[in-house]
């Protein structure tokens, strides 16, 4: 299945769209345990179909992205579960496919206007599952991220997203892996940090951190994402100055991540109130990361129009 709608990079330049919300609060909310290390991308082989319902509802609270389930899916960490690599290659397609009939679904149910899918690739401390993804500094160098994370991206773009998400990057050094692991894919990728303040996780300048895909043709959009919304507000203005690209953001509630006791505190800060301030400051895909649910979508999307 293709996707039915103009390309992604027309449809930014035409003005702002909404990205959907935390798959994983969706998902636990329908009664679902994401506690293993596999988090949602478990689902992709024993409950595909409460895959589809989640995506299902952002599109119908207004989302017009779908970002997949296949966050956490990486070859190594099927492998962990026993999955072969012939298998784990089919899941990964697999996320794209179950957005793709989401997409379908919501278009017979009455959903106009475009709908777009973005594959989720996650940082490498996403599969090792121990909280990591929040730091960064692996250990590992440039090379060798780059060779852990094309396979899967390789695998992905064949299931021909729209985009593919590099999100919640926590360190430049992996974001120019990642720069150089979608180079001659054929598919179009945004990167999204995680950061802290005015650094990424690992503790780079923004600056610096944006400035890595100024210049590469495959990125058409930069930004920040599984952050305090209030360290959105800043972020998006640099990624367009430093890098003259549409930008993307999609915080947290504002609830922080115990990843010790494996479960979030604090308050909600997450207000569509922002959005419109974002938008004037460049931002093009705009939506919710963590604990962020089609409500509140439905709110952003309100107030951008969709």
């Amino acid at each position: 299945m293709v996707s039915m709608s103009p390309p992604l990079t027309d449809a930014l330049a035409a003005g702002p769209l909404v990205l959907d919300g935390g798959l994983s609060n969706q998902l636990e909310a329908a009664g679902h345990d994401l506690s293993d290390a596999l988090w949602s991308a478990r689902l992709l082989a024993e409950e595909p179909e409460a895959v589809v319902r989640a995506h299902l509802a952002y599109y119908e609270a207004g989302a017009q992205v779908a970002i997949t389930s296949s966050y956490q899916a990486t070859f190594e960490g099927f492998a962990r579960r026993g999955i072969g690599g012939e298998r784990a290659a089919a899941l990964l397609g697999r996320s794209v496919k179950l957005a793709r009939e989401a997409a379908r679904r919501a278009r017979a149910g009455g959903v106009a206007g475009p709908l777009y899918v973005a594959a989720s690739a996650g940082p490498y401390g996403a599969m090792l599952a121990d909280g990591s993804e929040y730091r960064g500094r692996y250990g590992l160098s440039v090379d060798e991220l780059e060779r852990f994370h094309r396979p899967r991206l390789e695998v992905l773009a064949a299931a021909r997203p729209d985009v593919l998400a590099l999100e919640t990057v926590p360190d430049a050094e992996e974001a120019r892996a990642l720069v150089r692991a979608v180079r001659g894919l054929g598919v179009p990728a945004y990167l999204s940090y995680s950061v802290a303040g005015d650094r990424t996780r690992a503790g780079q300048p923004l600056t610096e951190a944006f400035a890595v895909a100024a210049e590469a043709d495959e990125v058409i959009a930069v930004g920040v994402n599984c952050c305090a919304p209030k360290d959105a507000d800043r972020a998006v203005r640099s990624a367009a100055r430093v890098t003259g690209k549409p930008v993307v953001v999609y915080p947290n509630s504002g609830e922080s991540w115990d990843a010790g006791a494996r479960a979030w505190c604090g308050e909600a800060a997450f207000s569509a109130d922002r959005v419109a301030a974002w938008a004037a400051d460049g931002a093009r895909l705009i939506g919710g990361c963590c604990r962020v649910g089609p409500d509140a979508i439905a709110q952003l999307a309100a107030v951008l129009g969709r």
